[in-house]
């Protein structure tokens, strides 16, 4: 394992010495524990499996050799494999015509700039960036969007974790940064404007939970914190980006270090010029949130649970929006700041709507039923409801990513829209001015 980390370190262009602060760093965790005790029995496994298999050559010949070889691999191989196939196909075949109207996308290759007029974000968080963008721009100018979320991540182990891991220096741009920059300057180019929204990633546990032992852990936290989104700021300002995001789903810090995040707004806007906005998770308190005032969008990812059973019709979906609208509509006139949803996405599969904010993992399909169908009623469902409020400035959709494909999307229970019939439902909102 230690040779394995090694070798991919020196052919990504780090040095021996990366290799082994790496090796030391991963050591320590339990997943990483996990992952090599597995590794280990699948290797063990595979040894006396190869041992047993040249002994049988050795001893009983070729004929005994290739019967047990059969009996014992191939035929169990042969039967999972069919059988993974059929549960697969099984589960991703659904009875739902969908009729693609190719009318309504931009085919100019420049955006529609709607946002102009009706001030409605038409945003779609986007992955996969990389030197040359300009085909990925043009499928996501093709289908009315305006608005990119422009997504950094930066790091900390897990909810105990004291400190966000932290560059050797920030007086210049890294590499990951000027992609992002750069792709920034291609979405201007063609009249896209963006969002930009670092993440917080953890190797375990999630952000909304950090939980520290003590206050001097708490503003050694906050101190790293402030120093990388500070970074951010920076480089929105310098790219010129419309819209920049203090923070998401950080709910434990705002709660116990109110003042902390106040003076950071501050300082955030003594360095970006632009909007402000926080991304502030849907079960949150909402109401009582603590600087909204200084902000110009009331930020909220938006994974509200809509429904209690499978493949509802798109009546049953707009129901469950009701309770809902009425609290964000108190919100609205509490607060007096438009609306945006962050981020809002449902997987394509049937129960989407139950559990909004749930990840597929590698074996749904197995046990999950794929259903477009249900994915573009949610859509449907979102935009009849909330699109023409006047307090709402627009959302997010959770995610497309530019390397996926129209055959990936056949099979793909995840939240991306792309290739499936929820991306033509957006695009005709999207397309159409709000009056």
């Amino acid at each position: 394992m230690f040779l394995l980390i090694l070798i991919v370190m020196l052919s990504n262009g780090n040095s021996i010495k990366d290799g082994l602060a790496t090796f030391a760093d991963l050591a320590p965790k339990s997943s990483f524990l996990k992952g090599l005790h597995l590794l280990y029995g699948v290797v063990l496994v595979l040894f006396f499996l190869i041992r047993y298999f040249v002994l049988t050559f050795k001893k009983r010949g070729g004929i005994v050799f290739v019967k047990r070889f059969g009996f014992f691999v191939l035929l169990p191989l042969s039967i999972l494999i069919v059988s993974f196939k059929a549960v697969t196909y099984s589960n991703s075949n659904e009875d739902f015509n969908f009729n693609w109207d190719s009318s309504i996308e931009n085919t100019t290759g420049k955006s529609n700039n709607l946002f102009e007029i009706d001030g409605k974000h038409r945003g779609m968080s986007v992955f996969g960036w990389r030197k040359d963008n300009q085909e990925s721009i043009t499928s996501i100018v093709k289908s009315n969007i305006e608005w990119v979320a422009v997504v950094p991540f930066f790091y900390q182990e897990d909810e105990q974790t004291s400190r966000i891991r932290l560059r050797d220096s920030y007086e210049k741009w890294s590499r990951q940064d000027s992609v992002f920059l750069r792709s920034i300057k291609q979405l201007h180019e063609r009249g896209i404007q963006v969002q930009l929204k670092p993440h917080l990633w953890m190797n375990s546990g999630w952000r909304s939970n950090i939980s520290l032992e003590s206050a001097a852990d708490w503003d050694n936290w906050f101190d790293s914190y402030r120093i990388t989104i500070l970074h951010y700021a920076k480089m929105a300002e310098e790219a010129k980006v419309g819209l920049f995001c203090i923070g998401t789903e950080l709910k434990t810090s705002v709660e116990i270090q109110p003042e902390k995040w106040k003076s950071l707004i501050s300082e955030i806007k003594s360095v970006y010029k632009g909007k402000l906005t926080y991304a502030a998770n849907w079960d949150t308190n909402l109401m009582d949130f603590p600087f909204w005032d200084q902000l110009d969008y009331i930020g909220i990812q938006a994974y509200f649970p809509l429904t209690n059973s499978k493949n509802p019709n798109l009546e049953t979906i707009k129901k469950g929006w009701d309770t809902h609208i009425e609290t964000l509509e108190k919100l609205n006139k509490v607060h007096k700041k438009p609306i945006l949803f962050t981020e809002i996405g449902y997987r394509s599969e049937a129960s989407s709507t139950i559990r909004p904010w749930e990840w597929n993992s590698f074996f749904s399909l197995l046990y999950q039923k794929k259903s477009n169908q249900t994915q573009a009623l949610a859509y449907e469902a979102l935009f009849q409801k909330l699109w023409m409020k006047d307090w709402f400035a627009g959302m997010y959709i959770w995610q497309w990513q530019t390397r996926s494909t129209a055959e990936g999307a056949e099979k793909s229970l995840n939240f991306s829209p792309r290739f499936k019939p929820a991306e033509n439902v957006m695009a005709k909102w999207y397309g159409a001015r709000v009056d």
